[in-house]
């Protein structure tokens, strides 16, 4: 029998980051969190896994890699992109801490940006191009810049707003690689930038998942150079399903 999968997680007290968690622990993978407070931990995630006491703002970057050393995986869903350059920073110094490793003992590393770095047309253009867009989402871009940068085997978790609503299951969304899961209309790559912007927020219902199914995306794939290795990942809602933060409706017929 194979050995349990290790996994490092930081966010671990975040949404996201314990539904990584609990998932981890129901596939009897062993994990390990790192937390300013471990109070904020879900009660078995206290008692199951291995806790070290880091304040990720504060740590450094040596601090982190002993902390990822020796794991299969590491999942980084700290921090807050409204955060601006703090939050570059942070993703940076995760970054390098996996960098930091030698060759050969780095997890296979997801980290998490938003929809919005996903290309709206065959242009290329990006959501965080978009005039507003841009003013919040820019750490995204500069996080993904970075990734490109760098030479270890990453994934991108690039999603719409996540709810806190039961899961709808992996079978069910619509997956992808390198762009939008719910496709833009075709017209979108003759139009300048002001009139893409009402299009795209038309398709932000579509990308409004569960926490619980994006910690599933990120779970299913962490093989070495496996189809999303260095690629930014998508998710959508099935097709004729918008969401909204706290509950799914029916798209009427036609809408995106």
């Amino acid at each position: 029998m194979s050995e349990p999968i290790t996994i490092a997680v930081l966010g671990a007290t975040g949404n996201l980051g314990r539904q990584v968690c609990r998932q981890a622990l129901d596939r009897g993978w062993h994990l390990s969190v790192g937390v300013r407070n471990q109070s904020r931990l879900e009660p078995e995630t206290a008692v199951r896994a291995r806790i070290a006491e880091l304040d990720l703002a504060a740590a450094t970057v040596k601090q982190l890699a002993s902390f990822l050393s020796g794991h299969d995986v590491f999942v980084f869903c700290a921090g807050v992109v409204t955060e601006g350059e703090a939050f570059v920073r942070l993703f940076d110094k995760a970054l390098s801490a996996v960098e930091a490793l030698p060759a050969a003992s780095r997890p296979v590393s997801w980290f998490l940006a938003g929809a919005a770095l996903l290309p709206l047309d065959a242009r290329g253009r990006l959501g965080v191009d978009l005039p507003k867009v841009r003013g919040t989402y820019w750490p995204h871009l500069r996080n993904y810049e970075r990734l490109l940068r760098s030479e270890i085997d990453w994934r991108l978790l690039c999603p719409g707003p996540m709810a806190d609503q039961p899961a709808l299951g992996l079978e069910r969304l619509r997956v992808s690689i390198d762009s939008l899961p719910a496709p833009m209309p075709a017209i979108v790559g003759a139009l300048p930038a002001p009139l893409v912007l009402p299009l795209f927020a038309m398709l932000i219902p579509n990308l409004i998942i569960p926490y619980a199914d994006a910690a599933s995306v990120i779970l299913a794939h962490v093989q070495r150079e496996d189809s999303t290795s260095r690629h930014r990942v998508g998710v959508a809602l099935p097709a004729g399903m918008k969401g909204k933060k706290d509950e799914w409706v029916a798209a009427p017929r036609g809408a995106i």
